[in-house]
């Protein structure tokens, strides 16, 4: 009984019960998307925030959220973006899972070392961050503080 008073309360969720998002995406930062005018936070990842520095494998600076938002946007190009709605953040958006030409976006973040797996909320991408590391890919090339760990000291 108590499975079918939380599956109801799931599906009358209003983020849940959305139809997909679908349209041309603009990047508003490396995990963040916007979508006929909503925004959209990419589910499991948490990418360097747009001002976040970081040093690549010779210890050279370079603002690595930007790059990740350049990035993302570079591989979205201009096709269409699919995303299925799963919940609201504290913030209002929308949290979904988004696919771009089959290929899900989130995990392509991570792979690529762009963003790391945001284990507060998701494990979806664990094994995607794994990888990432192991390959010093992207951020894992050279030093960076988790987005997380510098938003909080931002806020201080």
């Amino acid at each position: 009984m108590r499975n079918l008073i939380l599956a109801a309360m799931l599906l009358s969720s209003p983020a849940l019960a959305q139809e997909p998002i679908v349209g041309q995406a603009s990047v508003i930062d490396g995990d963040t998307l916007e979508i006929h005018g909503q925004r959209i936070r990419l589910h499991g990842v948490d990418a360097p925030e747009s001002r976040q520095p970081c040093s690549d494998a010779s210890g050279a600076p370079y603002r690595c959220g930007q790059k990740a938002a350049m990035a993302l946007s570079d591989f979205l190009s201009r096709s269409t973006v699919s995303c299925q709605p799963l919940d609201l953040d504290r913030y209002g958006r929308t949290v979904a899972k988004c696919f771009v030409r089959g290929v899900d976006i989130e995990k392509w973040l991570v792979s690529n070392g762009l963003a790391v797996a945001y284990r507060k909320y998701s494990g979806d991408y664990i094994a995607a961050e794994d990888e990432a590391h192991a390959a010093h890919r992207g951020i894992w090339a050279g030093q960076f503080e988790m987005p997380s760990d510098f938003r909080k000291a931002k806020v201080r």
